[in-house]
């Protein structure tokens, strides 16, 4: 006998894929077309094929964004993860007042990217910042923050008298690569977006946590209590336990923690500049070049486009890449 179709379990999903839709599967269409055509903000142009993406691979620009978005990623996810699962333990080892903390944890998630940006900027001023402040009645220098274009591997090493540029110098004589480009990889992020690498992970760390406990929370406690009989300790646990019973949040959390962070715009709008993405382009991430392309004086929106189809092409290899790792998740 033949099923009768059931219109209604569609009609259930229709108001959420008219949505994904709508405002992602449409737009990333239309970016595809437009990165083929000379378009400004005031209408297409003439077909150029694929001119914006020969462009993009000789632009020095466009390789610094990429590079500075990469340093935020490695610093940021990696951090966060780390910090974000010692908190979780903590709040799960306590009685009382757990809810107070959980709270207080999540303050940062539910608060405006704005006005943390505008706090955050006040706090790394170089003049009048709380950071200073306190280095300076701790017998330290100020330090620049934000107005800091060197790398923190330089200004580390300096510190301790290795003379890194020095270093450097002499490498791009052996290798024949421009001291510039040894400079932007080997020195490291700047200190100005160390700044904001700082910023992204106490925003997001909040979110994190609560995801965290609620993975340790479904812990079953018998696996402890044998454990405890068999004479493990608390480390010996962790490890043979609760990491691997975690592992599905640890995945999920790696995963989000990864896109979103790619996608970091507001708080480098806000706390660099001017010019904003400065000093010397080392805050400009991928998503602040695009959108500098797409809407700031050249209003090159096929450029801005192929960027932007490159950005997702970027996540959604990451993104794949990290679903190997699905297989080492213990559900």
């Amino acid at each position: 006998m033949k099923k009768k179709f059931d219109i209604v379990p569609y009609l259930y999903i229709l108001p959420a894929a008219l949505i994904i839709i709508v405002f992602r599967l449409i737009p990333i269409i239309l970016s595809f077309i437009v990165s083929f055509y000379e378009w400004t903000i005031t209408g297409p142009g003439a077909f150029i094929g694929l001119e914006n993406y020969e462009i993009m691979v000789k632009d020095g620009e466009f390789w610094q964004s990429l590079l500075n978005t990469f340093y935020l990623v490695i610093f940021v996810v990696p951090t966060s993860l780390i910090l974000s699962l010692i908190f979780a333990n903590f709040l799960n080892g306590i009685e009382k007042l757990k809810s107070f903390f959980r709270s207080i944890y999540f303050v940062p998630t539910v608060t405006s990217m704005v006005a943390i940006s505008i706090v955050w900027k006040i706090i790394f001023n170089q003049q009048t910042g709380l950071v200073n402040f306190f280095l300076m009645n701790l017998g330290f220098d100020p330090m620049g923050w934000l107005a800091e274009s060197r790398g923190v591997f330089d200004l580390f090493l300096s510190n301790i008298g290795v003379n890194f540029q020095a270093f450097i110098n002499s490498l791009a004589n052996i290798t024949e690569i421009s001291y510039n480009t040894l400079y932007m990889i080997l020195g490291g992020p700047s200190q100005a977006l160390f700044s904001i690498i700082i910023v992204t992970i106490w925003k997001g760390l909040g979110y994190n946590t609560i995801i965290y406990l609620a993975g340790l929370q479904n812990i079953p406690n018998v696996y402890y209590e044998a454990a405890e009989i068999d004479g493990a300790g608390k480390i010996k646990q962790f490890f043979k336990i609760t990491w691997h019973l975690i592992s599905p949040t640890t995945f999920y959390v790696l995963m989000m923690t990864t896109i979103i962070t790619f996608q970091v715009f507001s708080q480098i709008y806000l706390m660099t500049g001017p010019p904003v993405g400065g000093p010397l382009g080392t805050t400009k991430v991928i998503v602040y070049f695009l959108f500098d392309k797409g809407f700031g004086e050249s209003n090159n929106l096929s450029y801005a486009s192929a960027i932007a189809l490159v950005l997702f092409g970027i996540i959604l290899s990451l993104t794949l890449l990290q679903k190997r790792l699905e297989k080492k998740v213990h559900y």
